[in-house]
């Protein structure tokens, strides 16, 4: 049974795509390439025929993740959403204690996290630290090298 999961209607979008994708292409080009390798000859010695299978039972596995995913897949509905309090798809500013750098971070769900365009997922050290808190709270975040305590500083959609 898959977990319900939260996703923008982007998200959710993309997700989609991805599992149209793999299926309608990938799936097509793994057939082929195990149809071409069992030509060559006898498989019990078809490096390429092993390879093609392992690559198929891997695309399958990803198939199958995410049609998981999307089994448990929720829209948010941001309007409902409390502003007071950092939660899924808040942006959230927050200053680090120790060192005085600031940084912001989007909430967002597993499938959407992208570090690089500041898009924390909620269940990352940080996300789950933030999650619940309010502006002015202190969110101590347990990482693999102690305790690191940030200020939130601001909490926005």
């Amino acid at each position: 049974m898959s977990k319900v999961s939260y996703y923008t209607p982007e998200g959710l979008k993309k997700l989609r795509g991805e599992l149209k994708q793999l299926k309608d292409v990938e799936r097509v080009k793994a057939s082929k390439a195990i149809a071409e390798a069992r030509d060559k000859g006898d498989l019990s010695e078809n490096a390429e025929y092993d390879a093609a299978k392992e690559a198929q039972g891997m695309l399958e596995m990803r198939i199958a993740k995410l049609e998981d995913a999307l089994a448990g897949a929720r829209i948010i509905d941001e309007s409902q959403l409390d502003n007071s309090k950092a939660l899924v798809l808040s942006k959230v500013k927050i200053k680090n204690q120790t060192n005085g750098m600031e940084m912001n971070y989007t909430l967002v769900a597993d499938g959407e996290a992208d570090l690089a365009s500041g898009k924390i997922s909620v269940n990352s050290p940080i996300g789950k630290g933030l999650l619940g808190k309010s502006v002015g709270d202190v969110a101590e975040i347990q990482v693999p090298n102690g305790v690191i305590k940030f200020d939130i500083i601001e909490i926005s959609r």
